[in-house]
């Protein structure tokens, strides 16, 4: 089989490449055609893009760019015809992926979308192209299901590839003092401060959630570093607060930590799937008007937790905009740094998580549908 796969960024990529390395076990002579990363390449694809030249974020972004968008739309629409792919993967990445199945389904391709942009949360409008251009969809929520067929589209649920990354995390079986000691941290249990990957997180999330330092000596608060991030950016917060920064350790941290302050984005749900108890923090530019016009208007959803979304219930407490300032944070921490009956109450509940969500082998099961769609068996 001839596959052509997009992905537009860092976890697409990931989520992509593992994909393709469950798909070849199965049909030895697949052949990829990738628009994504390096790992998408590593696993056999020809890389027509790298997403890095291929991601523009936000309105100004864009407008900048728009030659260059335009340039890349015709080379893959010109691509897909010369390649002629027995399917057309698509991974999230809505705002290209959608126009270029608009374009392959018009030409006759068959069109699989895995991964699916957020439409339950916002755009509610993108399903209706989902049933116009995709022939399946394969989603990582279970609730993502019964939402789109309301809206008459065929989907699967085949788990969500953060199982699989957390099941294979490095050092997974380690103890605490294996932890610190590999980390240089001190032996005082751990609060677990995962700020976000974006800068604009991190200024509106990160000084709130650091003014607790002081009045929880007896714990060490430690920094989830992102990825992108170096040690240098996060000074200006930390001053002289004793405060911790891991890098390339998020999971190791959060599975040895007490609690997190935590914010809103899928590390909400990853926190959860490590038992680790969480206060959910979000803020967005422009305040409180901002985040009302977002509410009422934008956002459909009743939460904006994912744990609390799959859940259907307000598992996690979740402080926004004005709510989301140290003393409410600290309201919320000091039930959940003791053995309340909330924190119980949320540690029970995330065990009603793993149940709802299944166990690691997503990728090795949207593979095994894909390929039951397509003919083999």
């Amino acid at each position: 089989m001839k596959y052509y796969i997009i992905a537009g960024e860092a976890s697409g990529d990931l989520h992509a490449s593992n994909l393709m390395k469950s798909l070849k076990v199965k049909d030895k002579e697949a052949d990829f055609r990738v628009w994504g990363g390096d790992l998408m390449k590593a696993q056999g694809g020809v890389l027509v893009k790298h997403y890095k030249d291929t991601a523009f974020i936000g309105l100004v972004d864009v407008l900048k760019n728009l030659g260059t968008i335009k340039a890349n739309f015709k080379l893959c629409e010109d691509d897909l015809m010369d390649y002629q792919p027995d399917v057309l993967i698509l991974v999230d990445y809505a705002g290209f992926n959608l126009r270029v199945a608009k374009f392959a389904k018009e030409k006759g391709l068959k069109v699989f979308y895995y991964i699916s942009p957020k439409v339950w949360a916002w755009n509610i409008k993108r399903v209706y192209k989902f049933k116009a251009y995709v022939d399946r969809m394969f989603v990582i929520f279970p609730f993502e299901v019964p939402f789109l067929k309301k809206y008459d589209v065929q989907s699967d649920y085949c788990g969500n590839p953060l199982l699989d990354a957390i099941h294979n995390r490095p050092n997974k079986d380690e103890s605490f003092i294996e932890f610190i000691s590999r980390n240089k941290l001190d032996k005082r249990p751990k609060v677990a401060i995962l700020a976000g990957s974006r800068k604009s997180e991190i200024k509106l999330l990160l000084p709130e959630m650091v003014k607790l330092v002081n009045d929880y000596p007896q714990y060490q608060f430690v920094i989830a570093g992102a990825p992108s991030f170096s040690m240098e950016e996060y000074v200006p917060y930390i001053n002289n607060l004793d405060v911790a920064v891991v890098f390339n350790e998020t999971y190791q941290l959060v599975q040895q930590a007490k609690a997190a302050l935590v914010a809103s984005g899928t590390a909400t749900l990853e926190t959860a799937l490590l038992n680790c108890p969480q206060v959910v923090c979000y803020k967005i530019t422009g305040g409180d008007i901002t985040w009302f016009i977002a509410k009422n208007f934008i956002i459909k959803v009743p939460y904006i937790s994912l744990v609390n979304l799959v859940l259907n219930k307000p598992t996690l407490r979740e402080l926004v905009g004005s709510e989301c300032r140290s003393s409410k944070i600290k309201a919320e921490l000091d039930v959940l740094l003791q053995d309340s009956p909330q924190r119980i109450k949320m540690l029970n509940e995330y065990a009603e998580l793993h149940q709802r969500m299944g166990g690691p082998g997503a990728s090795d099961k949207a593979a095994k549908l894909m390929q039951e769609a397509l003919g083999i068996v």
